[in-house]
């Protein structure tokens, strides 16, 4: 017999990334995590923990990828005049502070997360949709956390035939 349960799990994606603006293709590396969980259908949320980071659904092919990057390097140019990087009016400075503003300003027209529907154990992606992840001022250590939850069929045994389940010992 089996009985309909509700399951959530979590999990992150670590990455080291390279200079300035890269995009990393975050889908493969989703789809094992769903993979790993009993969730048939529910959502997986995916949200990047770092204020100069993005996440978007779009297509990974290489040319729109670097259309990607020029268009926000237009968006906000390094080179612009950004009060954020006027780093000795800012209290409490590390003195290693990178001057980023241009990296912050590129993350606020992107998005710090993404919900993408699972449909019978799989990512309910268009056919040439990927989770893509930018790297707005690197290089660096990154993580992003994943959040899957829906549900999950879960074998009920007929008490009758088979003893109760005990707890784990530590």
């Amino acid at each position: 017999m089996w009985r309909l349960t509700v399951a959530i799990a979590h999990n992150i994606i670590e990455l080291d990334t390279g200079a300035g603006i890269q995009i990393y293709n975050l889908t493969p590396q989703i789809e094992a995590a769903l993979a790993a969980t009993p969730i048939l259908n529910g959502q997986v949320l995916v949200f990047s923990r770092h204020t100069t980071t993005a996440l978007a659904i779009n297509e990974c092919e290489d040319r729109l990828l670097e259309d990607m990057k020029t268009y926000l390097r237009k968006l906000a140019p390094e080179g612009d005049r950004y009060l954020h990087n006027d780093l000795h009016l800012r209290p409490n400075i590390p003195p290693d502070e990178p001057k980023n503003a241009h990296s912050h300003l590129m993350a606020i027209t992107l998005s710090s997360s993404e919900v993408i529907p699972v449909v019978s154990g799989n990512l309910a992606l268009g056919t040439y949709q990927s989770i893509l992840f930018f790297e707005l001022d690197g290089p660096r250590h990154r993580s992003v956390s994943l959040q899957i939850s829906g549900e999950s069929f879960q074998r009920q045994f007929d008490k009758s035939l088979s003893p109760a389940p005990t707890a784990r010992k530590a």
